[in-house]
């Protein structure tokens, strides 16, 4: 900080308190305080505070009070993020309450994901927890406000993804779909269902969540599916929703095995001109294969990849792939299961052999060698005899050597032309699917908590997921850029370059590995998760002042950076005042 005097022509200079910043490699400055109004004597002892000519023990500390701190940095950095992104506008051209609601609502997703009720309390100045409510205008928010923002936004949801599409899609793009749940509490909601739980919540009622990414992962769209909807009954909507709404007509749709099925490549995807589909093979399938001499074991003596045609499959091309580490995991994990099963199967026979209320009914038997099953899934590769008072139990050795000869072995499907996608970018093309897993991960557990869900209406368990989506849209391009000072490779050129082939294992990049074993980046940075540089940004405070002199104006003063702190606004490209 400095005491300047600015000229203010026929009148008296204006005598400004000011401090000194670097932004983007540049030198600015910004005003704290008018002290026109103050006597010569203080300026004089406020200036000289300034270069630190006066000890804190005597007008230095006596003479100011901090009258309150709001943490800033984590805010600047997300809400920096999300206007330089453009989503503001893609919400709604024209700034109004409601909109700086829904953003305030993105960003507390990003920063601390809570309640609605405990979010409002957030912005709220007599409650206020960090800058968010002050920076954007809202600091008489109220959960009742926030609500009704959530009913405005969904009505724009249509508006707000095809912005999003207009964005990341083109016409041949790659696009990324998958489908998650997410539990419920309560039952009063229409969309709730009993379902496939895919997050261990057995008995919970849960909703489905369809998200659409680019080749990149970067979030483009989401919809929400009764609880009980099987994966491949959405996909139908989610192609209309890319071609029609969105106006993309060549495409390449990407599943899993259980989302682009046989039957939807029959029904919702054969036939429609300029769409193209990549997916994968299930086990039975392959074994068909085999069996019909389709596929070939020898085609890995040399290579870990190749490309066949079967007559089963017309007009596709199938893309056969062996992970030599994927076989000899899978292996470990059937014998682990077989060796589990016959443990407990064995509990079962003794049952039958004890002298004490011995195990003799048939039924009974097979209820328990049910269970067995069911919790192990390793019934087609035993055979079983069950009678009065006997279990007889054996490995199908040769059912056992048929599933292992396929080990480590995928088969990819597509429809796509070889000129248009070698084997290779198919190849790549469906293991960027990770990245919607990861979008999954995020949303659902790691940083922004969409679930457990306790909305009631419709549209608003829709609104809540719409959000969701947006935070993470955020949360998408603030990794990419912080990347250098996280655990996260930022070298993705250089780990693919260390890869063997397309078919092998991820690799980090050196640079990656380095960061890992250090804990330093390599200008000797500390490195952090996601979450924990975004708590060491919040140590970045706004603070209000007041100077212990009567009629003395309070000025606001926000935190020097630290360098680590200054190298994140660098690679965010925003500033760290708003």
């Amino acid at each position: 900080m400095y005491v300047v005097a600015i000229p203010n022509r026929s009148s008296p200079p204006a005598i400004l308190l000011r401090e000194s910043y670097r932004e983007g490699g540049k030198v600015k400055n910004r005003t704290l305080s008018n002290l026109s109004g103050w006597s010569p004597e203080r300026i004089e002892a406020m200036r000289q505070v300034c270069k630190g000519n006066l000890p804190l023990s005597g007008a230095g500390e006596d003479s100011f009070e901090i009258i309150r701190s709001r943490p800033h940095g984590h805010v600047a950095a997300a809400l920096g993020t999300l206007r330089r992104l453009g989503l503001e506008s893609m919400i709604a051209a024209k700034r109004s309450r409601r909109r700086d609601l829904c953003v305030a609502m993105i960003v507390a997703r990003i920063l601390d994901p809570r309640s609605k009720l405990s979010t409002a309390r957030g912005l709220d100045a007599e409650t206020l927890e960090s800058s968010l409510g002050e920076v954007l205008g809202l600091s008489s928010a109220h959960a009742d406000e926030l609500y009704e923002a959530m009913d405005w936004i969904v009505a724009r949801q249509a508006k707000i993804e095809g912005a999003l599409a207009k964005r990341h899609l083109s016409e041949g793009s790659l696009v990324l779909y998958d489908l998650t749940s997410a539990h419920f509490e309560g039952r009063h909601c229409s969309l709730a269902r009993l379902g496939y739980p895919r997050d261990g919540r057995r008995g919970k009622l849960q909703i489905e969540l369809g998200l659409l990414t680019d080749a990149e992962g970067r979030p483009v769209a989401v919809e929400v599916f009764e609880g009980n909807v099987a994966d491949p009954k959405t996909l139908g909507a989610q192609v209309d929703k890319v071609r029609s709404r969105f106006g993309i007509r060549r495409v390449v749709f990407v599943g899993d095995r259980g989302m682009i099925t046989e039957a939807r490549i029959r029904e919702e995807l054969e036939g429609k001109e300029g769409l193209g589909w990549i997916t994968a093979l299930r086990s039975p399938q392959i074994q068909a294969l085999l069996e019909r001499g389709s596929l070939q074991l020898s085609l890995f003596d040399e290579r870990d990849l190749a490309e066949i045609r079967d007559p089963q499959h017309p007009g596709e091309r199938l893309v056969v792939c062996r992970n030599p580490l994927l076989a000899q995991e899978r292996a470990r994990k059937r014998e682990d299961l077989l060796a589990a099963t016959e443990r407990e199967l064995a509990k079962v026979a003794r049952a039958t052999q004890r002298t004490r209320s011995p195990l003799h009914d048939p039924q009974a038997i097979s209820r328990r060698v049910g269970k067995v099953e069911g919790r192990f899934k390793m019934r087609k590769h035993f055979q079983i005899e069950i009678a009065q008072g006997r279990l007889r139990y054996e490995r199908d050795r040769e059912g056992i050597a048929q599933e292992a000869a396929l080990d480590g072995i995928y088969v990819l499907r597509t429809s796509v032309a070889a000129d248009t996608l070698g084997a290779e970018e198919v190849v790549r093309s469906y293991k960027k699917l990770s990245s919607v897993e990861r979008a999954f991960r995020s949303l659902k557990t790691v940083d922004l908590k969409v679930r457990p869900i306790f909305h009631r209406k419709e549209d608003r368990v829709r609104a809540h997921v719409l959000l969701c989506m947006l935070a993470y849209y955020v949360e998408w391009h603030l990794r990419g850029a912080l990347a250098p000072l996280l655990f996260d490779d930022d070298d993705r050129r250089a780990a693919e370059a260390r890869r063997a082939s397309v078919v092998a294992p991820a690799r980090r990049s050196l640079r990656a590995e380095r960061k890992a074993l250090t804990k330093k980046t390599d200008g000797g940075l500390a490195v952090h998760s996601f979450q924990s540089l975004l708590r060491d940004l919040a140590t970045i405070t706004k603070n209000r002042i007041r100077p212990k002199h009567a009629g003395a104006i309070p000025f606001e003063m926000t935190t020097r950076p630290t360098t680590l702190q200054q190298r994140a606004f660098e690679l965010l490209a925003v500033p760290y005042r708003l």
